[in-house]
């Protein structure tokens, strides 16, 4: 019985999916097989011997020691494209909310409660919260992936020029935008020509401040910003000081934090980006069958810290997460057919310094294999999956 530990509330449809006489599910197993998490901080955990695999239900991983998890052993997936329509649709209300000053309006409307002639007094001041339409405007997009492909085509319905940048756009993804999304090699076209600004990448302290005082200072005057990816990516003293200014007209973002909390003309969210119910039922359900084939069959699909990798087994799938360096695949083979035993089949793939090798052999596997090939240098790891 495989164990399954969930670290915050996943939505029973994805936890449904396990078999039951496979899998047990609880949120304080002893040393589970794998863990399903959202936005519980693991930095901290001691992981069990037993622990192969953490499916982020969402897509950021900031919660979760990445690093320490390929060195152990541990595969990380997260649910690329499963909370997508979500944050495309708050995007969208994010744009809205940053040209037409609907916030503040609604609130000083709900202030006039009690007052004598309401109504008049709502009409003769609606005139201080007039702002432009988006239609004819234009919109960059940083980050054109499944989020920012699907604002792109979204904005380009609603009647707005989209300028996209992204130096790693996938052919697919390339292939779903609509063909007048205008895709830019240098980011500083984008930034110079774009109205608003949306921001859709990952997080990295290689992408900490994408958007600093040296960018904001390349905008057009008036600029609105929206930031529903993560906090770390723009700065925020650096577009506190660009609205005092006058430089930066609004600043959507759905991260709170003491230095734009209260500011004018700063609309704080508090991280609704995915919070639908339908995003978390994607997501629950991506996590689970990523889990599932891994456990059963030992396929890598959307892994952040492993390469992807699968392949189908005639026979028994020796399973090898090791060191991306020379001859550690060689040695692995050699132990095999020391053995006697016959690789049908292998696929090996390698993502920065971790490789992950899985080979399909027919036949009866000595229990010393294991052991083997785990003491050939390198190796990480080794499960043996019966078919």
């Amino acid at each position: 019985m495989y164990k399954i530990q969930t670290l915050n509330k996943i939505s029973t449809i994805g936890t449904d999916i396990f078999d039951k006489s496979k899998y047990s599910i609880s949120d304080s197993p002893e040393n589970p097989d794998a863990i399903m998490v959202r936005s519980a901080k693991m930095h901290d955990m001691v992981f069990g011997d037993k622990l192969v695999a953490i499916a982020r239900a969402g897509a950021g991983v900031n919660n979760i020691p990445v690093e320490r998890c390929a060195q152990e052993g541990i595969c990380v997936f997260n649910t690329p494209g499963a909370n997508s329509n979500a944050v495309k649709e708050l995007a969208i209300c994010a744009l809205l909310l940053s040209s037409r000053k609907i916030v503040e309006a609604a609130s000083w409307a709900a202030s006039l409660k009690g007052t004598p002639d309401a109504p008049k007094t709502v009409e003769g001041g609606k005139s201080k919260f007039a702002g432009p339409e988006i239609a004819g405007k234009t919109l960059g997009i940083i980050g054109l992936g499944a989020i920012g492909g699907k604002i792109a085509n979204a904005a380009e319905s609603l009647g707005m020029k989209v300028i996209g940048y992204d130096p790693f756009l996938s052919v697919g993804a390339a292939l779903h935008l609509e063909p007048t999304v205008q895709v830019v090699n240098d980011i500083n076209e984008l930034y110079k020509n774009s109205d608003y600004i949306t921001i859709h990448m990952p997080y990295t302290p290689q992408t900490k401040n994408t958007i600093d005082a040296e960018q904001i200072a390349m905008m057009k005057d008036g600029v609105r910003l929206i930031n529903l990816a993560r906090g770390e990516l723009i700065n925020s003293e650096a577009v506190v000081k660009a609205i005092a200014d006058g430089k930066v007209a609004k600043y959507v973002t759905d991260f709170a934090d003491d230095v734009v909390l209260g500011v004018d003309d700063v609309i704080v969210l508090p991280h609704l980006g995915a919070s639908t119910p339908e995003s978390e039922d994607n997501c629950a359900v991506m996590a689970a069958e990523e889990l599932i084939d891994y456990i059963e069959n030992g396929n890598i699909k959307n892994s952040v810290n492993l390469p992807n990798a699968t392949m189908e087994a005639q026979g028994t799938k020796i399973c090898v997460i090791h060191k991306n360096v020379p001859t550690t695949i060689a040695s692995i083979t050699t132990v095999v057919g020391n053995e006697g035993i016959n690789i049908e089949n292998m696929v090996n793939a390698s993502k920065k310094d971790f490789a992950y090798t899985m080979l399909d052999v027919i036949g009866d596997i000595p229990a010393s294999v294991e052991g083997k090939i785990n003491a050939v240098d390198g190796v990480i790891r080794v499960r043996i999956i019966n078919k």
